[in-house]
């Protein structure tokens, strides 16, 4: 077992069956050889290549939620062991990869059509359709009932509704082909909807640029009687994924906190000072220490979520939990990295800087941490 990043094909965390090992053999082999060496560049260029999509398509990162022709589709364990790998090496990309997944082609696979089904799903397996998920607006964030933007049914055309609002931290939504779109139907209840962006009533305002993950597409949209497709189902229906999202969140915060530990034991190794290396010096090692536990402590949670989800028990707590923890544990570690690093790591010569700002998304993102701990104490509160 490599104690630097936590993983093992015979780990007792994983019990993946033989072809879920294969397929993290891949994720491995494909996030060290073509995302890792290319992470600065994808940030500089604030944007992944356009042949990405096909490359995560070969390799199954697309479709891990769609079931095979037997039923059978890639476990929670694989999913957030994938994502975790990818955070390692990319955030923004295992960060894209966990939405896509869990609220997009998830909220296919469970609430759409036949008819729905068979228009978009091969193409999405095969990175032809590029999704994005679309619920925060400039006035609902964490409050997500807040939302305004309004579906109006059409009268002639069943199904089929014409959308008018505004959306913005949309991840990957200037990118996006197909964008399920949470929106009120009336005063009372909300519903998600299938909406293609090739058409006038869609319009990006603004591409939004953040401290970090800054090669994920992340835009505000607004929305002038687009026309879309609904996927029959109630809000709490529609956001149910959440919680296999937050699994993949707390994956991605894992993976980023498992890269900085392994970069500050690496160089607590080689640097000297006053003729001692860091890592023989005691305040050096607590801070080793502390990520230990940490971390560890994150992969429980983490796996034990994932776990309860494949065996579909109710994960809302779970999720809650690894989300919380993995990613303060991804702010922690990240921060002393920095530490260890000193002035070093304040400079974009070395990976922690980045790592340390790209954990923040964590911590906000699916959930800020306050919400999490409000789904937590709700729990035992009833």
């Amino acid at each position: 077992m490599n104690r630097l990043n936590g993983y093992s094909g015979n780990s007792i965390y994983h019990n993946l069956n033989p072809e879920e090992t294969t397929f993290i053999e891949r994720v491995q082999e494909f996030a060290e050889c073509e995302v890792l060496p290319n992470t600065r560049e994808w940030e500089e260029n604030k944007s992944f290549p356009d042949n990405i999509w096909t490359k995560l398509a070969e390799i199954g990162l697309l479709n891990m939620s769609i079931p095979d022709s037997n039923g059978e589709h890639v476990s929670c364990k694989a999913y957030v062991e994938a994502c975790r790998i990818l955070a390692q090496n990319d955030p923004a990309l295992a960060m894209n990869v966990a939405a896509i997944n869990a609220l997009c082609i998830t909220h296919i696979i469970h609430l759409a059509t036949p008819e729905q089904k068979d228009k978009y799903l091969d193409a999405i397996s095969k990175g032809k359709i590029k999704l994005a998920w679309a619920l925060t607006e400039p006035d609902a964030g964490s409050d997500a009932r807040r939302v305004s933007t309004r579906a109006t049914f059409i009268e002639d055309k069943p199904g089929y509704v014409h959308l008018n609002g505004e959306k913005m931290f949309i991840t990957n939504g200037g990118k996006a082909d197909l964008i399920i779109v949470i929106a009120r139907v009336n005063d009372k209840e909300l519903s998600a909807f299938l909406m293609e962006t090739n058409q006038p009533g869609f319009e990006i305002v603004e591409r939004i640029h953040t401290i970090g993950v800054q090669a994920s597409n992340t835009v505000r949209f607004k929305l002038t009687n687009a026309l879309a497709w609904h996927t029959p189902c109630t809000f709490e229906q529609a956001i149910s994924f959440l919680g296999k999202g937050r699994l993949g969140i707390a994956a991605m915060a894992l993976g980023i906190a498992e890269k900085a530990f392994q970069l500050t034991v690496e160089y607590s190794k080689s640097r000297e000072q006053f003729n001692r290396k860091l890592c023989d010096m005691q305040s050096v090692q607590n801070m080793i220490a502390d990520s230990a536990v940490d971390l560890e402590s994150a992969r429980l949670l983490l796996y034990k979520g994932a776990e309860l989800y494949d065996k579909k028990e109710d994960v809302t707590m779970a999720a809650a939990m690894a989300k919380l923890y993995a990613s303060e544990t991804a702010n922690r570690c990240t921060n002393r990295a920095i530490q260890v690093h000193g002035g070093r790591g304040m400079t974009f010569k070395h990976l922690v800087e980045k790592l340390w700002r790209d954990a923040k998304l964590t911590e906000i993102g699916e959930g800020c941490s306050e919400i999490q701990r409000l789904i937590i104490s709700k729990q035992f509160c009833k």
